[in-house]
């Protein structure tokens, strides 16, 4: 069994969408490499941060992201394997970068209650008190806005 500490720097751009690990950030990776029977056992811990755009109110977001992985690199043979064992050793660069993408958030969000964008002015709800936002009142429910319970007929009944 190995441990092993890593500081790296992304080579390229790992992600897509509204969120990515940006060219030349800090990756920082903690792995453990075990022998056993089939292969060698990989698991590990990478600390990085990934940025881009809230997907309810489009703020910048540089946010931290930490990810566990453990994969079997399997000695070469008869069977096909994702991952094997060259020469002794293993290549972590595709494992790292694919845990890393499959953890960035499909809808990022600046804050956990970000309550995004007004959809009639598209002003950041964050940057206004919210004492001008009124509902749209729908026509079709205009004659209820004269309803009250104080019409209640009480004289008609016996």
């Amino acid at each position: 069994m190995r441990e092993h500490t890593l500081d790296l720097t992304a080579d390229q751009k790992w992600g897509e969408g509204l969120v990515a690990v940006a060219e030349g950030e800090q990756v920082d990776l903690d792995v453990r490499i075990e022998s056993v029977h089939e292969g060698m056992l990989v698991s590990g811990t990478v600390h990085t941060s990934y940025t881009g755009v809230c997907g309810r109110c489009l703020n910048d977001i540089d946010m931290p992201l930490k990810v566990e992985f453990q994969e079997l690199f399997a000695y070469p043979g008869d069977e096909t394997s994702d991952f094997e064992v060259q020469d002794d050793h293993v290549d972590l660069e595709t494992l790292v970068r694919d845990a890393i993408v499959l953890s960035l958030p499909f809808q990022p969000v600046c804050q956990p209650d970000c309550p995004g964008l007004d959809p009639a002015t598209g002003v950041r709800l964050t940057d206004t008190s919210g004492a001008d936002q009124r509902e749209p009142t729908d026509s079709r429910w205009a004659a209820l806005q004269e309803y009250t319970t104080d019409h209640d007929d009480t004289a008609s009944r016996p």
